[in-house]
């Protein structure tokens, strides 16, 4: 733009001083006016680009736009002087897109009257009174709208970074959910196998301790070992599920199932109703994890008691219920008195948040003689 206001001036320059030749005073009125022009466009080119003069912008543009069409205008109508309004025409183009309606209609005004009163001074043609007015109106407008477009543009801009900005945050929560699914699994993984062998330990223990029985000690510890590698096999297969499909459910039920009744020598039943069906990774992944965080707890507070797992296909949902029989009065037997929650509880907790996030819920609790845990998942 001042590339554009640059070659203006020395155009209009090489005529206004080429006319200039001619003594008069409508030559010394085109050079005045011509010098005034430029003097105001330096000014303007020098706080458009010039740091230190930036700031001044702001309270001087008007008043530079408004001297350059103004003076523009009124040295249009002397002889050779018409080149002049084209000053006027760059000026009122900022004039129309930087500065407010009232400001910028003020100087356009102004410049018509210059223009009009230049022409009857001078007495200048019927074409003068019209087309250089129009000139300085086409400017203006023209301005207007590319200051329209240039808002039009910020705001585009504004909201593309917006939109970035969006999308990055969408990105980071896609992040961070994947890192809590991943976070949940493990500890989910852990808490089962850990929470097993811990069982199994301080039943040897107490085998050891209260019955000094070395034989059923070893058997147990050999148990043990074997459930420590199952879980690390466990381990290895939740970290391949987080990569691919699980199995069906009901297969998955089936082998906990097995693995139970092995390790803890307590009958377990499991019954399938309805239809069944595939269900998102995560419902599977859910109804799973509350399986065995249900089966432990039944090793650890009811050893040896029955448990039945029912797993019922419904229309709209799919319910998994897992009740094993309490001992007398609610309390465990021996060895499994002894046996502390490795988990602090945290389990069935951790299994309920699970649940929520994928709108299913959890309800855990006594039924008569029997302890109840129902996970329910939508269809």
């Amino acid at each position: 733009m001042a590339g554009l206001r640059l070659l203006a001036v020395i155009l209009v320059g090489s005529t206004v001083f080429s006319s200039a030749q001619h003594s008069g005073a409508q030559a010394a009125m085109n050079v005045a006016a011509f010098s005034i022009a430029t003097t105001g466009i330096v000014v303007w080119i020098a706080v458009d680009f010039l740091p230190a003069l930036r700031k001044w912008r702001l309270p001087l543009l008007p008043w530079l736009l408004g001297v350059i069409t103004v003076v523009s205008a009124a040295g249009a109508n002397t002889h050779a002087g018409g080149n002049l309004i084209f000053l006027g025409f760059a000026a009122c183009i900022t004039v129309g897109s930087d500065l407010e309606a009232m400001t910028r209609w003020t100087i356009v005004v102004m410049g018509v009257v210059a223009v009009e009163i230049g022409a009857l001074v001078y007495g200048a043609s019927g074409e003068a009174w019209l087309g250089y007015p129009l000139i300085l109106l086409v400017g203006a407008l023209f301005g207007v709208n590319r200051g329209a477009y240039r808002i039009q543009a910020e705001q585009a801009q504004a909201l593309l970074s917006r939109s970035e900005d969006l999308r990055h945050e969408q990105s980071r929560a896609a992040m961070l959910d994947e890192r809590n699914r991943i976070a949940r699994e493990i500890h989910d993984v852990l808490a089962h196998s850990l929470g097993a062998l811990g069982v199994q330990i301080q039943a040897a223990r107490a085998v050891l301790t209260d019955q000094h029985d070395v034989g059923r000690t070893v058997e147990l510890l050999e148990q043990a070992q074997r459930m420590a590698a199952d879980g690390l096999q466990e381990t290895r297969r939740a970290v391949s599920a987080l990569r691919s499909d699980t199995p069906p459910l009901n297969e998955v039920l089936a082998e906990l199932t097995s693995a139970h009744q092995q390790r803890y020598q307590a009958p377990v039943e499991l019954r399938v109703s309805g239809k069944p069906r595939t269900l998102s990774p995560d419902a599977s992944l859910a109804l799973t994890r509350t399986a065995q965080e249900a089966l432990v707890n039944t090793a650890k507070h009811a050893p040896h008691q029955p448990v039945h797992i029912r797993l019922d296909y419904d229309e709209d949902h799919t319910t998994l219920t897992v009740t094993n029989t309490l001992t007398d009065s609610g309390v465990p037997r021996e060895p499994a008195a002894r046996l502390a929650t490795l988990n602090g509880g945290y389990g069935l907790s951790g299994m309920r948040e699970r649940l929520l996030l994928i709108n299913g819920s959890l309800s855990v609790g006594p039924r008569e003689d029997e302890w109840v845990v129902t996970a329910q998942v939508p269809q």
